[in-house]
């Protein structure tokens, strides 16, 4: 039999200035809810299968951990301090964009979900569960070429209507 894995640890991160992608107002941790304590995207993510949008995460859903879970260094306390006053003061925090389309462009994450399963969220997103901070990969780029080069290797519709609507 094959030996088990190593368990993904994500590194300790004090200066997140050199991470790429925006300074979130909470410097939330993919690689440790995804990667390392392995929280599947739909937990968080949870309208993703029903939805055109994941959604963002309310703070209710990160408050179901984070009342009981104060983190492990003080870098991270501070962050989930910074949740749980949000929460107190019933006001979330205004996330900043990271992943845009044009509007004339559609992409309903329901469908794409359900035909490409869960591990479907790594090929536009790249493998987040291994981000410190959330970037668009390079390889991602989300222009028409890039999604019809999808479309293609999937013999999936390239009918303009699908994404312009």
């Amino acid at each position: 039999p094959a030996a088990p894995a190593t368990p993904f640890v994500a590194p300790v991160i004090d200066d997140t200035a050199a991470l790429p992608g925006p300074r979130q107002p909470i410097f939330f941790r993919h690689d440790i809810h995804a990667g390392q304590d392995e929280i599947p995207c739909q937990y968080c993510h949870n309208t993703v299968t029903v939805s055109s949008e994941p959604g963002i995460p309310s703070l209710q859903t990160c408050m179901g951990c984070h009342l009981i879970i104060s983190g492990t260094t003080p870098s991270h306390r501070a962050e989930i301090t910074k949740v749980r006053t949000a929460w107190s003061e019933r006001k979330p925090p205004e996330w900043l964009r990271v992943f845009w389309l044009p509007q004339f462009a559609r992409f309903p994450h329901s469908r794409h979900i359900k035909a490409l399963g869960q591990d479907g969220c790594t090929l536009c997103h790249g493998d987040v569960a291994r981000m410190p901070q959330i970037a668009q990969p390079k390889e991602s780029t989300l222009l028409m070429g890039w999604c019809i080069r999808c479309h293609v290797e999937r013999a999936v519709s390239r009918d303009c209507t699908v994404c312009h609507y």
